[in-house]
């Protein structure tokens, strides 16, 4: 591996820190006080096995706390069920890691049934009434400490046996939103919210669908929630083969059955409209809202599901992210009264990984932010201005800038008064870096170096101190 290969961003990092001061080249600004707690893999291999899929990884939680200019780093590995498997040698259950043939077999005749979900909970992070809670797409939820050690399993107090790893955060209206798949006799998306200061997840809807699909996230109008449902079919009759290796080897790519787009009014739960468009594949929606009598939705669009699979780590140990398929900016407006569905293009390059700030979230907004991707040897990060179609990139040789998350200045009056915050994989130096940009500009106000790599993660959230 040469010393700007991407791949490192693959490579397991065991070394945690608690409250560990990192340099700081350039300034920081006094005002950025909180936290940015970000999720994701932190090791691929169990047993003496390098698991399958990027998405397998076991959950590391990093941490970079802000205060008076300065940062401090904090890194854990929770000790959960899955980790606990995974240093026995057993990576079990996981996205496309799993038993396969006579052990899944009689692992199923043991239990008498198939394996519990894993509680890897690797992919986000929210607070949920005070508790900082690590999440993922099964409903095994991680409670956390503030130096990111396992506290348990997060227990509702309610009975919906749904989760996403994926909530809304709402400000105006103070709840999370969020949805799961419930799989039976029929099946459904159940729409739900938790509002702040809950325990309890409250039902929003119920939608019926016949067949379910792959679907990682939802996003909230003022008055809507959301849900796209790309034509990656979830085969349930997979699951009962000896042969089938984890959920990833249940999906199917069904272009004919086009792209489903739901509408559910927040209050009343009334579906208001579902119509079928060309089939595209995505992970994440960028922001919604209301315009008139129709919805506008921004959203990272690929032609079809080849990024699933592109995302196995023997592809990304291939041709890591450079060869990886590209998702742009596309806006769709969908017309509430039964009209055709208009698609349109917001930003021509590459992009995924998308946030806006968090007061416009569901409103109608300006600028979007994203890791931008249409480089070979570096990934970078991208401002989009969605009204005037215009875009600003920052780059940086042999940097691999991970998901941006924009942080406004208290008492700002405009959109993009804050800062962008994004660590990043500095291949040159075999190290991550902390980016600190100006969010109107991106031009870099600092950067602080990590003492090693950090595995790519996923997503992340800025929690004021306040």
């Amino acid at each position: 591996m040469s010393s700007d290969d991407a791949t490192l961003g693959f490579r397991s990092q065991t070394a945690e820190f608690v409250d560990e001061p990192l340099p700081v080249e350039g300034e920081i600004p006094s005002w950025l006080d909180g936290r940015l707690v970000r999720n994701g893999p932190g090791r691929f291999e169990a047993g003496g096995e390098r698991f399958t899929h990027w998405f397998d990884g076991l959950a590391m939680l990093r941490a970079f706390d802000f205060a008076d200019g300065r940062v401090r780093l904090t890194t854990a590995f929770p000790r959960t069920e899955a980790y606990r498997d995974a240093l026995d040698g057993d990576a079990s259950g996981q996205f496309a890691t799993d038993e396969t043939g006579l052990s899944k077999t009689l692992g199923w005749l043991r239990r008498l049934g198939p394996p519990e979900p894993t509680d890897n909970a690797n992919v986000h992070v929210a607070r949920i009434d005070g508790t900082l809670t690590a999440l993922t797409e099964v409903p095994r939820w991680v409670t956390l400490d503030d130096d990111l050690t396992a506290t348990g399993e997060l227990a509702f107090e309610d009975d919906l046996d749904t989760t996403t790893a994926h909530l809304t955060r709402d400000d105006h209206r103070d709840e999370l939103v969020g949805f799961g798949t419930s799989f039976g006799r029929t099946h459904s998306y159940e729409l739900f919210r938790i509002p702040d200061g809950q325990h309890r997840r409250e039902p929003i809807a119920s939608v019926a669908v016949d067949t379910p699909r792959y679907v990682h996230d939802c996003v909230t109008t003022r008055e809507h929630v959301v849900v796209v449902a790309p034509p990656l079919e979830i085969d349930l009759l997979r699951a009962l083969s000896p042969f089938t290796e984890g959920f990833f080897e249940m999906l199917s790519w069904n272009p004919d059955a086009g792209t489903r787009l739901f509408v559910v009014d927040r209050d009343s739960g009334a579906l208001i409209a579902s119509p079928t468009v060309d089939p595209f594949f995505t992970f994440h929606s960028v922001n919604a809202h209301l315009d008139g009598r129709a919805v506008v939705l921004d959203l990272v669009a690929f032609e079809d599901a080849a990024i699933v699979a592109d995302l196995s780590l023997d592809a990304l140990e291939r041709g890591g992210y450079d060869d990886a398929p590209q998702g742009r900016l596309v806006r769709l407006r969908v017309p509430l009264d039964g009209g055709d569905v208009t698609r349109s293009r917001r930003y021509d390059g590459g992009l995924e990984l998308p946030t806006v700030p968090r007061p416009v979230r569901g409103r109608p907004y300006r600028y979007a932010y994203a890791q931008a991707t249409d480089r070979t040897g570096a990934n970078g990060l991208v401002k989009v201005d969605v009204r005037r179609g215009r875009a600003r990139e920052w780059w940086e040789r042999g940097l691999y800038v991970e998901e941006p998350r924009m942080v406004q200045r208290p008492g700002a009056t405009r959109e993009d008064d804050g800062v962008v915050l994004a660590p990043a994989l500095d291949t040159t130096q075999s190290r991550t870096v902390l980016l600190v940009l100006d969010a109107r500009t991106l031009e870099e106000l600092a950067r602080a170096p990590l003492p090693h790599h950090l595995p790519f993660g996923f997503h992340g959230r800025f929690f004021d101190r306040s």
